[in-house]
Formats: C-alpha cells, sequence, structure tokens
C-alpha cells in the first residue's frame, strides 16, 4: 500500500503529510527555503522520510503521488517578477488594459484606501504598450465574422513583438469566447516564426464576456506560465531521480490538483493552491466530524487565510483581485491579510501600534530564531508572553531566544511607548487577535452568513495559538484544533487529500426564459471538454464527477450569483427551478427584500467543474485510546503566562499532548504543547480531545460578555 503526499510550501514554512489509506499519517515542518523553494520541498520529504524511518529513495518509491501546493505564481505576479510578454489583441481595443474598466484604482483595496480618492493610483499596466500590438479582426456577440483576420498584418506584428525579445505572448481578441478562429490562427502564426513560443488564448484560458477582465487574465498567466514552468520541470526531475514514479500534482485555486506537465498552460489557475489546500483538508474532516458550516482559519508564518465550508461544500468565487486586476479564475473563496506568526509588529507614523502586513519570513525569521531577524513578530510576543517553550519549538528541534524577543520588543514598541516589555508583548497580542478576529466576521458576514451557525476549525502553526481569543470573539460555540498526526501540517494534509479538478465555462448571455435544449448542449459540450481535460493528464482515475452551474442574474445588474443547474437533459420546469435557487441564494447574499424580480433575469457564463477521483482516500485516523492514562498523566507542571490582558500573567498549566487521549476532558487555563504547534486554552473554555485526536475548545463564556457582567 503506497503512499500519497501532500506538501505545502509557505512563505516561512514548508509542511509535509505522507497517508496511506490504511489510516497512516505522518507529518513534519521545517523552514522554507527562499527563493529556491524546491530545496525546501526536498528538504520537508527527507525529514517526513526519517519519521517514517526510511530515506528518501525510500519513501518516494512507495508513493502513488504527491500533491504540492506552490507560492511561484502568486508571488511572481505580487511582486513584479514576471516573463517578458506581448499581447495581441483586437484593432481599437488595446486600451482596454490601460483603462481598466474604470476599477483600476480601487479593485481590491478597502474601504480607507477607497475613499482617500487623492492617495489612490492605478498599478503599474501589465505590458508596456510597446508590446500590446493589435491586429486586424473582429468578430461579433454572435460568433460571425465581421472582418476576417488580416494575417499580413498580424505577421508584422508578431515580429515586432519578437524583435522585443518576448518570451511569451497573450492572445485575447473581441468576442473570442463566442468564435475562438481567429485567436487560434494568430497562435499558429505565432509559432510560424517562432516555434517554441509559449502562447495563451483567452479563448481557451478564460472564454468569459468582459474583455478587460479576460484579458488580464490571459496576459497575467501567460506571465508566470514560464515561470512556473521553470520551477515544476526541475523539482519533477529531481524527485524521479531520487525515486518517485507517480505524477506530481499542482494544487489549484479551485481545490483540484493539475499535473504538473499541465498546470504551466493554465498558470493564473495554481495562485491559491496553497490558501485551498486548508480548506479542502477541513472539507475532508468535516465530514468526518458531521460539521456542515465550518470557518476555516489558517494562521501560518506570512498570512492569516479564512475560508468557509457552508452545507458541506467549500464556499466559492468566480474571480479573484491580483494587483488591482480582475482575474476570471474559479476559486475556493479564501481571503488573506499579512498577519502571521512572523508579522512584524511596529508603529505606524502616527505612533499606532500595527501588526504585518510584513512578514520576518523565513529568513531573516522573527527575533527569537536568533539568526538575524532585529523586528519584533507575533511569535515574539507569544514567547515574552510564556505562552511558546523556548525549548520546545518544532518539538525542541529549534531554540527560540528570549532574549532576542525582548530586545525586539523593547527597541521597537516598549521604549517608544512608553511601556514594559510584556505590556508591550500583551498589547501586539491583543492588535494580532483583534484584526484576525475583524477579517473572520468580515468573511463571514458578506457571504450572508452568521458566525453562530458555525464551528471554527484553526490550523497553521500559529492558529492554535490565537484561536481561543478570535474564536470565542467571534461567537461561535466551539472550536476544533485538527491535531493528531496531520497537526500544524494540515493544509498539506488538505493538499494529500485532494482530487484531480479541471472547471470549464463559456459565457453565452441570454435573457430567460432560455431554451432548455440550448442549455443542455451547452453543458454537455463543456463536459466533454473538461472530461478530455482530465484525460490529459495521465493520472488514473477510478471515477469522473461533474457539477454544473451558470451565472445569473438580474436584468442589467452587475452581481452575478453562481446557482446550480441539474445534471441530464434539462427541462424548462429545471430552468425554473435555477431561477428560483437564483432568488434564494440572491437574498441570503444580500439580504431578503433585495431582489427584485420585475427585472427579469439572464443567465451569463454556464461552468462545469469536473472532479477526477484519485485511488487513495486520505482520511484522519482514529487516535490511541488512552489505555489507562488519565488527563493528570499528560500535566507537566505550570508556566507564568498571560493568555488574557484583563487577568494579567498566570501560573498556567501545561500538557503534553503527547500523552493526551480521545474523551480526555480539562479547564483553562492551560497550554498544550504539541511536537508542531502550541494550543491556548483561555479560562473560559473547556477543552476535550476527540476520536481522531483533535482537540475542541468550547467557548462557554465571551469575552465582552464578561466585560459587560
Amino acid at each position: 500500500m503506497s503512499y500519497v503526499i501532500g506538501i505545502d510550501v509557505g512563505g516561512t514554512f514548508t509542511d509535509a503529510v505522507a497517508a496511506r489509506d490504511d489510516g497512516t499519517m505522518v507529518s513534519t515542518k521545517t523552514p522554507s527555503t527562499p527563493p529556491d523553494y524546491a530545496e525546501g520541498v526536498v528538504n520537508v520529504l527527507e525529514d517526513l522520510a526519517g519519521r517514517i524511518g526510511t530515506d528518501l529513495e525510500g519513501l518516494l518509491s512507495d508513493t502513488s503521488y504527491v500533491a504540492h501546493g506552490t507560492t511561484s505564481t502568486l508571488n511572481a505576479l505580487v511582486i513584479g517578477d514576471v516573463g517578458r510578454v506581448g499581447w495581441l489583441t483586437t484593432v481599437g481595443h488595446r486600451d482596454s488594459i490601460y483603462i481598466m474598466n474604470v476599477v483600476g484604482r480601487y479593485a481590491g483595496q478597502g474601504p480607507e484606501q477607497v475613499q482617500d480618492i487623492l492617495a489612490t493610483r492605478k498599478p503599474a499596466p501589465l505590458v508596456p504598450k510597446r508590446r500590446a500590438k493589435e491586429v486586424i479582426e473582429r468578430i461579433d456577440y454572435k460568433g460571425s465574422v465581421i472582418v476576417p483576420l488580416d494575417e499580413d498584418h498580424a505577421r508584422r506584428a508578431i515580429r515586432e513583438l519578437l524583435a522585443e525579445d518576448v518570451e511569451a505572448i497573450a492572445v485575447s481578441t473581441l468576442w473570442s469566447f463566442r468564435n475562438p478562429a481567429h485567436e487560434r490562427r494568430l497562435r499558429d502564426l505565432v509559432h510560424e516564426q517562432a516555434p517554441g513560443m509559449y502562447v495563451t488564448l483567452s479563448s481557451e484560458l478564460s472564454p468569459r464576456i468582459r474583455e478587460f477582465s479576460r484579458n488580464a487574465t490571459t496576459i497575467m498567466s501567460t506571465q508566470v506560465g514560464p515561470t512556473l514552468s521553470r520551477y515544476l520541470e526541475p523539482l519533477t526531475d529531481r524527485l524521479r531521480g531520487h525515486g518517485l514514479r507517480g505524477p506530481l500534482l499542482v494544487m489549484q485555486g479551485t481545490g483540484g490538483t493539475l499535473a504538473a506537465q499541465e498546470a504551466p498552460k493554465t498558470a493564473i489557475t495554481t495562485v491559491g493552491s496553497v490558501l485551498s489546500g486548508g480548506v479542502t483538508g477541513a472539507t475532508r474532516l468535516a465530514e468526518q466530524l458531521g460539521h456542515r458550516n465550518v470557518i476555516c482559519t489558517d494562521v501560518g508564518g506570512t498570512t492569516f487565510l479564512v475560508g468557509l465550508v457552508v452545507d458541506g461544500a467549500p464556499l466559492q468565487t468566480t474571480t479573484t483581485v491580483i494587483n488591482q486586476h480582475i482575474i476570471d479564475v474559479p476559486m475556493l473563496k479564501v481571503q488573506a491579510i499579512g498577519s502571521g506568526g512572523g508579522a512584524i509588529a511596529h508603529l505606524d507614523a502616527g505612533g499606532n501600534l500595527r501588526v504585518g502586513p510584513r512578514s520576518a519570513q523565513a529568513v531573516p525569521g522573527p527575533a527569537c530564531y536568533d539568526q538575524g531577524g532585529t523586528e519584533p513578530t507575533v511569535t515574539d510576543a507569544d514567547l515574552v508572553l510564556g505562552i511558546l517553550n523556548p525549548d520546545n519549538f518544532l518539538g525542541g528541534r529549534k531554540k527560540l531566544s528570549l532574549e532576542q524577543a525582548r530586545a525586539a520588543i523593547k527597541e521597537y514598541v516598549a521604549d517608544p511607548l512608553g511601556l514594559d516589555v510584556e505590556a508591550a508583548a500583551a498589547a501586539i497580542f491583543a492588535v494580532q487577535n483583534a484584526q484576525t478576529s475583524d477579517l473572520v466576521r468580515k468573511v463571514v458576514v458578506e457571504s450572508g452568513e452568521d458566525p453562530r451557525d458555525f464551528v471554527m476549525y484553526a490550523f497553521g502553526g500559529a492558529g492554535p495559538v490565537h484561536c481561543f481569543a478570535y474564536g470565542a470573539e467571534l461567537g461561535v460555540q466551539s472550536t476544533v484544533v485538527p491535531l493528531g498526526p496531520s497537526a500544524a501540517a494540515f493544509s498539506a494534509y488538505g493538499l494529500a487529500a485532494s482530487n484531480v479538478g479541471v472547471v470549464k465555462e463559456v459565457s453565452e448571455p441570454g435573457t430567460f426564459p432560455v431554451p432548455a435544449l440550448a442549455v443542455t448542449k451547452t453543458f454537455e459540450d463543456l463536459e466533454a471538454e473538461a472530461r478530455t481535460a482530465l484525460e490529459r493528464q495521465g493520472v488514473d482515475l477510478v471515477d469522473i464527477e461533474l457539477r454544473r452551474e451558470v451565472d445569473v442574474r438580474y436584468t442589467m445588474q452587475l452581481a452575478e450569483l453562481p446557482t446550480p443547474v441539474p445534471a441530464g437533459t434539462l427541462t424548462d420546469a429545471d430552468l425554473a427551478d435555477v431561477i428560483s435557487n437564483f432568488e434564494t441564494r440572491y437574498a441570503r447574499t444580500f439580504g431578503e427584500g433585495t431582489g427584485f424580480s420585475a427585472a427579469g433575469f439572464q443567465f451569463i457564463t454556464y461552468r462545469v467543474h469536473a472532479t477526477g477521483v484519485l485511488p487513495s482516500t486520505v482520511t484522519l485516523p482514529d487516535a490511541d485510546p488512552a489505555d489507562g492514562e488519565t488527563v493528570e498523566d499528560a500535566l507537566t507542571g505550570t508556566r507564568r503566562a498571560l493568555l488574557d490582558p484583563r487577568r494579567g500573567v498566570e501560573d498556567t498549566p501545561v500538557y503534553d499532548y503527547r500523552k493526551l487521549h480521545p474523551g480526555h476532558r480539562f479547564t483553562g487555563p492551560a497550554i498544550v504543547e504539541v511536537p508542531t504547534t502550541t494550543v491556548a486554552v483561555s479560562h473560559s473554555d473547556t477543552a476535550e480531545i476527540d476520536r481522531f485526536g483533535n482537540l475542541v475548545l468550547t467557548h462557554s463564556v465571551l469575552p465582552h460578555a464578561t466585560e459587560e457582567a
């Protein structure tokens, strides 16, 4: 029975999980190695092999596949480290990416930024105008050719791009999603002059209406496609050299994986891949625990991530924003802020304490790592407050310097604010918890949900440290800290538990009622494309699951909502049910009474989510029974720690997680030391170990209730 391996590469740590169908599961965590993250992948695999009792070659030769979440595409786009790209578009429409549909100044910005008009700026252009070339052609909204493609003119434009030494070319023409013939011919013309050139067509990558977002999506994917290929190809070869016979799979933002050789063709879909592993893992765990609604929170070394599972399925979105550009990429709906364990605490120009978004990352790391970092971070504050054990970080593999942590907090926060070091650390702790709680509340409420209807899951290296604070503040009744063999590598567990996934979509705007046969034909065509795409992955699948949806809106309104569509041949009654479902979803999202049925309805974009089910089933195994051990046997002593500023520093019981077993129960305040993380339990919480070894916090008294009393 072979292993499946999930690897989650973060800015600070690289996590890995190896699992078998018999329930065997082993996890580990090692520092990431920027800028050569592949080195960190090999390092974590070697550590994983050692924990299993073999070497790297022995592990990989006994592995069915490796599922990998990569930050390479997202990092490249965010910092602008992208390839030299040319762009071909319809004559008269080149300026769409510079005008940015008038949203360029505020897309993706918060309310404070949007309202500060004088400070708003458009981002740098995706490509300079000299590398944006127009071609003579025109297809109308019906897909009819109005102006044939002028091939001689197109060849000249291509030669001019090649003279600019471009390494890839994006092609996005008007209405190409209704008729891709001209885009396909332009690719042929490019390859006539540059046979090996990387070319992306909008009609294949993002066949949706709205030219700005389609153009931006195509260009940005083209910018990172060669970069992703340069990362994955040598990594694949390196793993093959160490004995891997199965495929290397790459996680996408949708929560499904792609074969490494296919991923660069749709590189933009891998943006957010490491963000979706935790939500996928939470979905699998929720199935085992019977939880229908889950708030997923991941506090890593660099970022704090929030996603939702609603009615048993991860909440998804059809667009995202990167560098103020709207990108047409279906993704799990995950929001992030720079508020991880490595988030740097600093004072702004007004003397106010801020935490993040800058991060110390793995290099140089927090000051307490004692490897060159001098600025204080959340981890430094956790150490000064007594929550972290300086001798037990990463199970004792890394010693933390309390002296360096105190010095950093004193210089940058305590002295400037006139506080002692402990008070400054408590302030950092409070700011961190407040901004994470605010993001969770924002994500849940803006999705039309009530936090009180959810269970919260907290994972990542620092999630268990802070979840008692931001969880109780939200009003959730319980928080699950996934421990057991997945521990702080929970996102890597989600990667290992993922299946192969592709999404196929096309815009065919139409006013309701839309002919049921035409809708059926559109979905059948998309399903055929999806099956073909799954076959190209070269991965053995045991089943293919297809799910349909259509983006519906009130006539001429901008707010579109993806709405489920039943399988099979559709009837008018089926489509009427789709409309009814849309109105229910609209009211749930935007509030009762906000809909306007009298305006009529429009179907805009049709979409098929295809899942290729892999042979291995990765689930969390049952934890070992107590076998006569009591919860007192896990108690290792007490430590002076501050969990609640109102209670101050107090003697806090410390438990060794390795001696806790299902059914063990205790009340806070307490600290639970796990080899890969630490769990803080407040005085108002009750903690219990469930059958999988997870630690479940029940929040009996909320902080604001205590204050009012």
